[in-house]
C-alpha cells in the first residue's frame, strides 16, 4: 500500500498570537516538506487548490514543479484540481509539463471541489456544478487518450477540438487521473464506470461507514467490464503524528479546532470542542492523531474495512510550526509507513 501526504498550504492565524505566515513563506515551506517526504521514502504528495486568503496554493502544479527538480521518486499530485472551473487543455498541459520535469511522476486528482470560490472567480455558474465536471472530465480523458491529435465534439460549456495536438506530451504513456469524492455515490459510480482510481475523503464519522462506497465503486467497475485488480482506492484523512500522543495533540488540537470552527461557521456545522476532537481521535474515529504506532493502527483499520491501495495523511489542517510539520513528515516516512508495510506483508 502506498502512503503519502496531502496538504492545502494553509495560512490560517497561529492560535494564541493571531499572526499569519505570508503566502510566499508558506509555499517555500511546502516545497521543503515535499523534499523531505521524498527523502524519507513516502510514495505520494498531494497539494490542494484553493482561491481564498487562508490558503496559499491556487496553482498547485507550479508548486509541485518547484518540488519536482528537488525530488527523485515521490509521486506529485493535486488534492484536488477543481476541474469544473478550470480548462482541461491547460490542466493537461500543466501536468504533462510537471511529468516531464519529474521524469514521469505527475498525477491529476480531479474533483468538483468542496470550496466554491473558484466558480465566480473564473466566471462559472454554480447551478451547473455537476454538469461542468462531467463535461470537462470527458474532455480531459479525451486529451489523455491521444494528446497528439485531440478530436472532441464540444459540449454545452466549451467548444469542440477538431484534431489538434496538446503539448508537451507527458513522459507516462497515460497520465494518471484520479477521481476525488467526499461521499457522493454518483461520483463513485462515475469513477468505477470509467475505470479511474478513486480517492475518498474521510474527515468525519467512522471509516467503516465508507466501505459501501468502496463496494459500489468496485461493482460499477466490474459492470463496466474493467479488471477489478486495476480499480484502485485511496483514502485521505486529517491527522498528525509526533513521538508521543501528548506531543501530537498539544501541537495539533488548537490549529485544527480553529479551522474546523471557522469552516463550521461558513457551512453551518456545530461547534468543534475538545470532546469532539477526542471522539474523532478514538480508534474508530476519522482523525489520525497520535504516536507512530497509533497512526499506523488507524491506517491499517481503514485498509481492513475498505481494502485501500493508498493512504494520504492530511497533515496541517490549520497552520502549525514548520518544524513540527517536518518532524511529522519524517515520522510518517521512517516509522509509520514501515509499521504498516510490515503488517501488510
Amino acid at each position: 500500500m502506498e502512503i503519502g501526504i496531502s496538504a492545502f498550504a494553509e495560512t490560517t492565524p497561529y492560535p494564541g498570537t493571531g499572526t499569519t505566515i505570508s503566502h510566499a513563506d508558506r509555499l517555500r515551506e511546502v516545497v521543503e516538506e515535499i523534499e523531505l517526504a521524498d527523502q524519507v521514502g513516502l510514495d505520494v504528495y498531494g497539494l490542494g487548490e484553493h482561491h481564498r486568503p487562508d490558503y496559499a496554493a491556487s496553482a498547485p502544479a507550479v508548486v509541485l514543479a518547484a518540488a519536482a527538480t528537488r525530488t527523485s521518486r515521490i509521486r506529485l499530485s493535486t488534492a484536488v484540481t477543481v476541474l469544473s472551473s478550470d480548462d482541461p487543455v491547460r490542466v493537461f498541459q500543466q501536468f504533462a509539463t510537471l511529468d516531464g520535469l519529474s521524469d514521469g511522476r505527475a498525477e491529476i486528482m480531479a474533483g468538483r471541489g468542496s470550496f466554491i470560490e473558484s466558480f465566480p472567480l473564473f466566471g462559472y455558474d454554480l447551478d451547473a456544478y455537476d454538469e461542468l465536471f462531467a463535461e470537462k472530465l470527458d474532455l480531459l480523458l479525451a486529451i489523455r487518450e491521444n494528446p497528439s491529435s485531440v478530436t472532441w465534439p464540444g459540449g454545452k460549456h466549451r467548444a469542440g477540438i477538431p484534431g489538434l495536438g496538446v503539448f508537451p506530451l507527458p513522459v507516462q504513456p497515460k497520465l494518471p487521473v484520479w477521481i476525488a469524492v467526499g461521499g457522493n455515490p454518483e461520483s463513485v459510480v462515475r469513477a468505477g464506470t470509467l475505470g479511474l482510481p478513486l480517492a475518498i475523503a474521510i474527515i468525519g464519522g467512522m471509516p467503516e461507514q465508507f466501505a459501501p462506497l468502496a463496494d459500489l465503486y468496485r461493482q460499477a467497475g466490474r459492470k463496466a467490464g474493467h479488471d477489478e485488480s486495476l480499480l484502485r482506492i485511496a483514502t485521505h484523512s486529517h491527522g498528525f503524528v509526533a513521538p508521543t500522543t501528548q506531543q501530537a495533540t498539544s501541537v495539533h488540537f488548537k490549529p485544527y479546532q480553529g479551522v474546523m470552527n471557522q469552516l463550521g461557521q461558513e457551512r453551518g456545522w456545530g461547534y468543534f470542542s475538545h470532546t469532539s476532537y477526542e471522539a474523532a481521535r478514538s480508534r474508530r474515529g476519522a482523525l489520525l492523531v497520535g504516536s507512530p504506532e497509533e497512526v499506523a493502527e488507524k491506517i491499517l483499520f481503514q485498509h481492513e474495512h475498505l481494502g485501500i491501495d493508498r493512504f494520504m495523511l492530511h497533515l496541517s489542517a490549520g497552520t502549525m510550526p514548520h518544524a513540527d510539520v517536518m518532524k511529522a513528515v519524517e515520522l510518517l516516512g521512517t516509522e509509520v509507513a514501515p509499521l504498516v508495510r510490515k503488517e501488510l506483508s
